[in-house]
């Protein structure tokens, strides 16, 4: 290998450089291109989706609820959760639409509404650390691909040293590329998965939470007599 190096070293300033190395055989750069592309679009819709759907601060907002409910205004606060579509605003009402009825059926109004929203909250981070793989594995494939042709300038007969070398030059640099690029995909999916997967988590205690504090709050204000 480092009579290889040498040898492109000496061939680097040969003309086309790079930019024919990534001409020549673009291939797994490309499709490592498209991965790139959807792992930033899932990066976007995912952290707009967290940071949009989940920007109401909920103990704010079940302190309101609690007022009302507590001054048997459950229909105004049943508004209150009308004013938007947020998931904590809809969980919160799936509770204050049974408030009039047992235990039991808030418990599984509030269990229901839960349920429809934790798939959400989760869709599509897990694929970032299979994306990670994906594009490390391509990265690689694209190295070997580079490398094989690297060895088959080697033994390519009729071709004259300039030529050999600028074979090599290529080759090596169409690994070193597939390699720095598949790994960097890598890098930004695992740091993104790192970010949204803990963000995720903390969503999802905020909603189990929430349902706790509703759940308790109909049912002591039902036992005091709402």
């Amino acid at each position: 290998m480092r009579h290889l190096l040498m040898l492109a070293a000496e061939g680097g300033g040969t003309e086309g450089g790079a930019l024919a190395a990534i001409k020549d055989n673009p291939t797994f750069l490309m499709i490592n291109l498209v991965v790139s592309a959807v792992v930033l679009t899932i990066i976007v819709e995912r952290a707009a989706f967290q940071l949009g759907r989940y920007r109401v601060n909920s103990k704010e907002f079940f302190a309101q609820i609690k007022k009302l409910v507590a001054a048997g205004n459950i229909d105004r606060a049943i508004k209150l959760c009308d004013a938007s579509d947020y998931p904590i605003l809809q969980l919160v009402k799936a509770g204050l639409t049974h408030a009039n009825k047992g235990a039991d059926e808030i418990d599984a109004a509030l269990s229901e509404k839960l349920s429809e929203l934790k798939p959400a909250v989760e869709r599509r981070i897990g694929t970032l650390w299979s994306l990670a793989n994906i594009a490390t594995l391509i990265g690689l494939i694209g190295t070997v691909a580079g490398l094989i042709r690297t060895f088959a300038a080697i033994a390519a007969q009729g071709l004259s040293q300039a030529d050999k070398q600028r074979m090599l030059s290529n080759g090596i640099a169409e690994a070193m590329y597939n390699t720095a690029f598949g790994l960097s995909i890598a890098v930004i999916c695992m740091i993104a998965h790192v970010f949204l997967h803990t963000r995720s988590k903390n969503i999802l205690h905020d909603l189990e939470s929430t349902t706790e504090r509703v759940f308790n709050l109909l049912t002591v204000t039902g036992k005091t007599g709402y």
